[in-house]
C-alpha cells in the first residue's frame, strides 16, 4: 500500500487504473491515426475500428458504434481483394512506400531541381523512413489477411 494524501491507495487500485488509463490513450490514438489515414494512405477503418473496439471496454457509447464501423472496415477489405489488378496495385504501393522510406532514410543529396532550401530535404531521416516502411509492412499485412479471409477459392 502506498500513502498518497493522507489516503492510502491499494496496489489493485493503481493496476486497474493504470490499465484503464493505458486502453483508453491507444484507443484514441488508434481512433485519431485511423481518421487521419481514411484521408492519407493507410488502413483508416481498421485502424478506427481498433480504437473504438479499446474504448468498447470502457465506455458504452463506444460499444454502440462498434457494429458498423467494424461492418465498414470487413467490406472495405473484402473489396480490397476483389480484383487481380486491386491486388496487384495494393502490393506494387506497399512496396513502394517501403521502397520510399528506405530512400528517405538513406537520406541522398539534395537533387539540383529541389525549388526550396536544401534543409527541407527529406526532413525526419530514418524517423521519417521507418514510419514509412512500418506502414508498407502494415499494408502488406492486411493485403494478406484481406486475401486469405475474403478472396473466393
Amino acid at each position: 500500500m502506498f500513502p498518497l494524501c493522507g489516503t492510502i491507495i491499494s496496489m489493485d487500485f493503481m493496476k486497474r487504473h493504470a490499465k484503464r488509463v493505458v486502453l483508453e490513450s491507444l484507443g484514441w490514438l488508434l481512433v485519431v491515426a485511423g481518421i487521419v489515414a481514411l484521408v492519407l494512405p493507410g488502413p483508416g477503418l481498421l485502424a478506427l475500428f481498433a480504437g473504438m473496439a479499446l474504448l468498447a471496454t470502457q465506455y458504452e457509447w463506444a460499444e454502440r458504434r462498434l457494429e458498423p464501423i467494424r461492418r465498414g472496415a470487413l467490406k472495405t477489405a473484402a473489396d480490397s481483394v476483389k480484383s487481380w489488378p486491386r491486388i496487384i496495385s495494393s502490393i506494387v504501393f506497399s512496396l513502394g512506400l517501403m521502397g520510399l522510406g528506405v530512400i528517405w532514410g538513406v537520406h541522398p543529396s539534395v537533387p539540383s531541381w529541389w525549388p526550396v532550401a536544401d534543409k527541407w530535404w527529406l526532413i525526419g531521416g530514418w524517423g521519417t523512413g521507418g514510419t514509412l516502411i512500418g506502414s508498407g509492412v502494415i499494408a502488406l499485412v492486411m493485403i494478406v489477411y484481406s486475401y486469405s479471409r475474403f478472396r473466393p477459392r
